[in-house]
Order: structure tokens, then sequence, then C-alpha cells
């Protein structure tokens, strides 16, 4: 069976970005299968286990975490966020949910650390939700090599690719939904060129790896950098691929199994609410989908 194939015959919220971004399907069809997450399959699943406060269960001493999970993943799922199902998911979060360490800021407003504040800011576009002071704070943030860091509060001085991804995927988010500006877009880049200045995965200074899993693919990834993320951010970000994504995409492309699909290599199960039958070791549905529309904008395929 082909890749494709197996994709499509997957969860609708596979199926609809298997039609959009590797098949050039009309955006009817696209939209009529996007529309089939909330009510079918995992996006159900989890939407059927939201409470009228807004939360989701899970860890109950540190609440807004599984609502960031969950809200994470109905955006991954592309939970339309304009339909009646994504609005009332998101109305008892908006009213109802906040950090309780930090103040008690309202959940779309954000907490603390870059690295949590990056997701909550591309949460709070996707779901058309105000998201307070959250993005000068990010500007504010940004390390003078162009990165972000979560630990910059205990010292840290240079850029981590953890946190540095996240705020990317929030502010590209931010750009995309509430219009670029001047500031948001130079931030951005500046990002953007802290990752290709390492190809992705190495260290300015020396060439060496930075650490191994950033060579493995991994889906959820949460917080996690892997070079795959990466170039999935920079396909939504770029017109085109840059020369200095050359070794990421051939890592990508040598993990392709004979079948045409891709392995889970390094799960995150505390970044997971949800069982899709995806094992460590076996094809991953979310990983082949990512790789083949990555590849394909690349040109790499």
């Amino acid at each position: 069976m082909k890749a494709v194939d197996w994709l499509l015959e997957s969860d609708p919220a596979i199926r609809w970005q298997t039609l959009r971004d590797l098949l050039d399907a009309s955006t009817d069809v696209v939209e009529a299968e996007r529309a089939r997450v909330a009510h079918e399959g995992w996006g159900a699943e989890l939407l059927g286990r939201q409470a009228p406060d807004g939360k989701f269960g899970g860890d109950t001493g540190n609440p807004e975490w599984t609502v960031l999970l969950n809200l994470l993943w109905l955006q991954h799922m592309g939970l339309d966020p304009q339909s009646e199902d994504g609005r009332r998911a998101v109305a008892p979060v908006r009213d109802g949910v906040t950090w309780h360490w930090w103040d008690n800021r309202p959940f779309f407003h954000g907490e603390v650390e870059p690295c949590i504040n990056g997701r909550v800011l591309g949460l709070a576009t996707y779901y058309e939700q105000d998201s307070g002071d959250l993005v000068p704070r990010l500007l504010g943030e940004q390390m003078a090599d162009g990165g972000w860091n979560c630990e910059q509060e205990n010292g840290a001085t240079v850029g981590s690719f953890h946190t540095t991804i996240n705020v990317l995927e929030g502010l590209l988010e931010f750009e995309r939904t509430s219009g670029a500006t001047t500031d948001v877009t130079n931030a951005r880049l500046r990002g953007q060129e802290y990752l290709l200045e390492r190809r992705l995965l190495r260290r300015l200074t020396t060439g060496e790896l930075i650490d191994p899993e950033f060579s493995q693919l991994s889906f959820p990834t949460g917080y996690h950098y892997d070079v795959l993320r990466a170039l999935d951010y920079l396909r939504a970000a770029a017109p085109e691929p840059d020369e200095r994504m050359t070794e990421a995409l051939d890592i990508v492309r040598s993990k392709r199994r004979d079948d045409g699909r891709w392995n889970l290599e390094n799960p995150h199960p505390d970044q997971l609410d949800i069982d899709m039958g995806e094992r460590e070791g076996d094809a991953s549905r979310w990983i082949t989908l990512r790789a083949m529309r990555v590849l394909r904008w690349a040109g790499a395929g």
C-alpha cells in the first residue's frame, strides 16, 4: 500500500492534511474532511473529555498544563476555531482557566517561561483569543544570539533550540492570523536564523552535534526540538528551502522505510493525552505526514 493511501485510511485529522498538503485537493474537499475532526475519532474523543469549566482532567495539581496539551492537540488536528465546536471548547478556557502559580493570569495571557508562552501565543492566536502582553514580553526576552531560553532568568546567556522553536511557532501563528508587524517579523527571522546558522542541529562554535535526540523523530513533540519539527516550521514560514537545511533534510529522507513510511523514534509520553495507537519503533502516520510534506516542499522527495 502506498504511504499516501495508508494516511488516507486514518483519522480525519490525518486525512484532511494529507488531502491539502500532499494531494492538492480542492478547498471544498479539504474543508469537508476537516469538519469531521470535531465529530469523529481523536478530535471527538478529546472534546468529549472537556468539563464545563474548560478543563480536561488529568493532572489535578496542574490543570492548566493539561488544558495546554489538549488545546495543542486539537490545533494539530485542525479543529476549526471558528466552528461552533471550536468556540464551545475555547470559551470556558478563556473565561475561567488561569495560571494558578503566577498571579492567576488568564490562560491565554501566558505565564513566566518563554518555552510555554510561545505555545500559549500560538494557541491564543489560532483560537482567536486576546493574548495580553505576550508578544512584547517574548520580543523583550529574545537573546543576543537570536534565540530564546527558558533558563534565562537562572543565568542562561545563550539560546536554546527547545525554547526557540516554541517561540518561533507562536510568532509565526501570530503573524499569519493577526497580521505581521516589523518588530514581530524581525524577531522571528532572527530566531529562524539562529537555527539555520547551526544547520538545525550543530553547535555554531565547533560544528559538533548538539544533541543526538535532535535527529530522532517524534510526535507529539511538546516542548522538545527535533529536525523534523524545525523543517515543518520552515516549510510553513519560508517560501523556499535554504541550503543550510540540507543535512536535516538528508536525515529525514534517510529514515524513510521501504514501504514509504517513517517510524516513531523518540516518543514523549508526557506530551500526549490520548492513545493514537502509535508505538516507538512502529510506523507513525503523524511523522509520515509531516516528513512527506516537508520533503515535497523542499523538492527532496
